[in-house]
């Protein structure tokens, strides 16, 4: 591990002054990540700028929506009353990722900043442009089931590890951040990541000394009868081979609105508006989900090892949908 500094800051002002001043500074929270890569030299900041102090711990909830601080801890969203009556898979998405002792110290705002578990981008002598751009990317060639098929470019194709981020994006969730001239602007969570491209060391839109400071989530009627599901090699801390994120709004048999998140396939957290456009207006029955599965994985291009991703991806899809609307007739029979 590299030298850094320490410093911890009492107020917004305070840790947007510390990390501007700072080349090599960053805003520290659980670190349930960040520590880990400093430890393999992957990443080394110079300062390290805790947020902890800074009032961004509240859940807040009007008629428009909830607001989640950027430092409220992943087990307390996922455990509060609101979300799990209002963002079901908001707090399944949560408690399907990592394990109790990580959810209690891992933040939300660190959540959306989590690095890619590629063993090719923790390895220093790998080559990975994301971490040395233009050095390459041995996992085009080399170990890649794990790896995504969807958004990837031939630099890059580190799958986004996030549970929570899938659930965010199929909900419109909006993150608000801010800046030390007082700027602050609000992100669509849809829009807040970067595909890799030619320039898959830059993962998100934000600036130097940006500061996330909540993630708004409006709330839609489609939202409430919401679910996620995660495939995973083993059922305790692994991260996903493939996931969705899926909220419906049936009428008469038909589905009014759709929302489909897709995680594990993806180089961002991925929002297939292909499979919700083909499930809007359908009956919502298995032959509309199968439709609307191979809509999503329409345009994956797998690698050696990672084929096996498209067609699980569309199960996991067609059988999250199946078990959504398994709760709706369980719920109907007990009204």
């Amino acid at each position: 591990m590299q030298p850094f500094s320490y410093t911890s800051a009492d107020s917004v002002a305070a840790a947007l002054q510390a990390v501007d001043q700072q080349p090599g500074a960053v805003f520290f929270a659980g670190g349930t990540t960040l520590l880990d890569l400093m430890k393999l030299d992957v990443v080394t900041p110079a300062q390290l700028v805790d947020i902890n102090r800074l009032p961004l711990s509240s859940i807040e909830t009007d008629d428009a929506g909830i607001t989640i601080g950027a430092n409220v801890r992943n087990s307390d969203a996922a455990h509060h009353p609101l979300i799990r009556e209002r963002l079901p898979v908001l707090a399944e998405a949560l408690l399907a990722g990592a394990s109790a002792q990580l959810r209690n110290m891992a933040s939300m705002a660190g959540n959306l900043m989590q690095k890619t578990r590629c063993a090719y981008y923790r390895d220093v002598n790998a080559a990975c442009n994301k971490r040395n751009p233009g050095s390459g990317c041995n996992a085009i060639s080399g170990e890649n089931r794990m790896h995504a098929v969807l958004g990837t470019s031939e630099l890059c194709i580190a799958t986004h590890p996030s549970d929570l981020c899938v659930a965010l994006v199929a909900l419109n969730a909006v993150v608000r951040t801010q800046w030390q001239n007082g700027h602050a602007r609000s992100i669509p969570l849809n829009e807040f990541y970067l595909l890799p491209g030619d320039t898959p060391n830059r993962e998100t839109v934000l600036e130097k000394g940006e500061l996330i400071t909540q993630i708004h989530i409006p709330f839609d009627s489609v939202n409430r009868r919401s679910h996620y599901l995660k495939v995973r090699d083993r059922a305790s801390y692994e991260f996903a081979l493939t996931s969705a994120a899926v909220a419906l709004e049936i009428q008469n048999g038909g589905v009014v609105k759709a929302r489909v998140g897709l995680g594990g396939v993806g180089t961002v957290p991925w929002r297939s508006h292909e499979a919700e456009k083909v499930l809007q207006g359908e009956p919502a029955g298995r032959h509309t989900f199968a439709a609307a599965a191979e809509a999503a994985l329409a345009g994956a291009r797998p690698r050696r090892l990672n084929a096996l991703k498209v067609e699980l991806a569309k199960r996991t899809l067609i059988l999250a949908l199946e078990e959504l609307m398994a709760r709706k007739g369980k719920r109907q029979q007990e009204k």
